[in-house]
């Protein structure tokens, strides 16, 4: 009889971003987030609140392994960004 597999599930992250329209080239910061699997090595710089830079140079690093996959605006200072960890 054969063994099943598990089937690894694919590394998600959701974020939500917006720019304070008062400042002039104000960074663009976290709102929100969601993970589904694991975001590592890269979790401690997922947080509400902090530049959206940092947690995308991390993410997209090669060491990481995430990919993105939508970049969209729903505004003129707001957004989505969704990564996947590529298997």
């Amino acid at each position: 009889m054969a063994r099943a597999k598990a089937v690894r599930q694919t590394d998600l992250v959701l974020i939500s971003w917006s720019q304070n329209p008062l400042v002039s080239r104000a960074p663009r910061r976290i709102t929100a987030l969601r993970v589904i699997g694991s975001s590592f090595p890269c979790s401690d710089r997922l947080t509400v609140g902090t530049p959206l830079r940092t947690a995308l140079i991390c993410l997209l690093a090669v060491d990481s392994g995430f990919n993105l996959v939508v970049w969209k605006r729903t505004s003129s200072i707001s957004g989505y960004i969704l990564l996947q960890r590529k298997r």
